[in-house]
């Protein structure tokens, strides 16, 4: 029987490789939705190659635009919030796969769970802002929440077959990304070309400057919390820059269960589609004799305060995390556009959190007006 995907954020990193898993596995998984914000031209040739009975547009005029295109196929156009709310319950489908960036995830992998959907999680913010939702209401529903990041399921493959109530620590793995080893004083004058040029993985250019700032691990950090209920003074971050390591699981007896691959983010996305089952994969293979040897460092959360303004964001718990990701956001896309420099990532953060008045388990209503407050305070 074929797995049946509704893809969110088809267009973007994930998406496209996801859809890559697809061409090498077509005969057992079959894209019956695609949904991505306004690239019409994009999303319109990946209709025309996999056929999906649905489409969904976030941007409401792409979405007008695509009805027009797509008018010789048998295809549904959908368009908003509604419209991605409404493409991840679609009967047909038993897997959504969430890779959209930004808060516009939490209400659609809420609805999909409710309509009984698994969930590829490769959506951050869905556990980070809403974990205390998320994770109760996949419970009571009986569905999966598989992680398409490629740290949370190598800490998911190490966690295979072993009791959870024996895990000591996690092992959070980090490249250290392209500014491992620079000092504050040299992070001053960095740019976004700068920050974009990530060694070892190929991401969006949001996700690689949060992982220059070690924001990202940050936003991980709390992921890992949610996704394997274990408690923030049991996670432990690690700089391995060779990213051979994915992450690993340390058990009460000593035992280091680790998952070890070369940067491929192909691996854990047909890993969370296949779940349980592995499947082949004709990619490159991991050669030890090649690689010779790894390594491992303290990350210097003085210099890079994303991961210890993340931490802290975590600790206080209800809506700091909230806060915490939409002034990340606000920040890299001011960054990226050249209005800030790249310290001021870090200062914007924590100016947003010290201004916050927390609210002990938001709503998903209370979780949305914390970004919206963010934003204006950040604005003002």
């Amino acid at each position: 029987m074929k797995r049946k995907i509704v893809l969110l954020g088809s267009t973007g990193s994930i998406g496209t490789q996801t859809l890559d898993v697809v061409r090498n596995n077509n005969t057992e998984l079959e894209v019956v939705g695609l949904a991505a914000n306004r690239s019409v031209d994009a999303v319109e040739k990946q209709v025309r190659e996999f056929k999906p009975k649905y489409v969904c547009m976030f941007d409401e005029n792409a979405a007008k635009d695509m009805k027009d295109r797509l008018a010789d196929l048998d295809v549904k156009v959908y368009g908003g919030m509604e419209g991605l709310l409404e493409i991840v319950s679609v009967p047909e489908a038993d897997t959504v796969l969430t890779a959209v960036v930004g808060m516009i995830g939490i209400k659609p992998t809420i609805r999909a769970i409710e309509s009984g959907k698994d969930i590829a999680l490769a959506n951050k913010e869905t556990l980070v802002c809403a974990g205390h939702i998320i994770m109760p209401l996949a419970a009571k529903m009986g569905v999966k929440i598989l992680p398409v990041d490629s740290e949370h399921s190598a800490i998911f493959q190490s966690m295979n077959g072993e009791p959870k109530d024996k895990v000591e620590k996690i092992l959070l793995t980090a490249s250290g990304g392209p500014f491992r080893g620079k000092k504050r004083s040299e992070l001053e004058s960095m740019t976004a070309a700068d920050a974009l040029k990530h060694p070892n993985w190929d991401m969006g250019p949001k996700v690689t400057i949060d992982s220059s700032s070690l924001v990202n691990k940050g936003l991980e950090v709390m992921e890992a919390r949610w996704l394997f209920d274990v408690s923030l003074d049991n996670i432990q971050v690690l700089i391995h820059p060779q990213s051979i390591i994915h992450s690993a699981v340390q058990y009460c007896d000593g035992a280091v269960m680790a998952q070890l691959g070369v940067p491929d983010m192909k691996l854990p996305i047909q890993y969370a589609l296949f779940y349980p089952d592995r499947r082949p994969m004709a990619e490159k293979r991991l050669d030890l004799f090649e690689l010779g040897s790894l390594t491992f460092e303290k990350p210097d959360t003085d210099t890079f305060r994303g991961l210890k303004l993340a931490f802290d964001a975590a600790y206080a718990g209800g809506s700091m995390p909230t806060v915490f990701n939409a002034a990340n956001e606000m920040a890299v896309r001011r960054f990226l556009k050249g209005d800030i420099r790249y310290l001021q990532i870090y200062d914007m953060i924590e100016e947003a959190m010290r201004h916050h008045k927390k609210i002990e388990n938001p709503d998903v209503a209370a979780i949305l007006a914390a970004e919206k407050e963010t934003y204006d305070f950040l604005e003002a």
